[in-house]
């Protein structure tokens, strides 16, 4: 159990290399926080993987219901950065906090790699 750990830290830590990115989980579908890379002076690391599950689940509902099927992701965008919960396999979430003057082109590619990577560990 503890190599599945480190290597889903490793995946934060590399996903925190790409520019903008601030704090970043990796969470079950229900939830529950796996790994996470956040500063300390953030918010507690279980409430945001609880919530951005939630968020991630409820547009995945909205969107099936609607005929449109599953969402890639969930972006949430305010004046002080950006939220991206991506799905990561039928077991687990990425979510990544950035800054608000990120670009999102880098993003979301090296996201979806690690995305994949979470899949094949999970």
């Amino acid at each position: 159990m503890a190599n599945v750990i480190e290597m889903l830290e490793k995946i934060l830590a590399d996903t925190k290399k790409v520019g903008g990115v601030e704090a970043s989980v990796i969470a079950s579908r229900d939830g529950l926080l796996m790994a996470s890379n956040i500063p300390s002076s953030s918010a507690r690391a279980e409430t945001f993987a609880a919530m951005s599950a939630t968020m991630l689940g409820a547009a995945e509902t909205a969107t099936t219901e609607l005929g449109k099927g599953i969402p890639d992701r969930v972006i949430v965008e305010s004046e002080h950065g950006k939220l991206i919960a991506t799905g990561a396999g039928p077991k687990a979430l990425l979510v990544v906090l950035t800054d608000p003057n990120a670009g999102l082109g880098l993003i979301l590619v090296e996201l979806e790699k690690a995305a994949e990577k979470i899949k094949k560990i999970v």
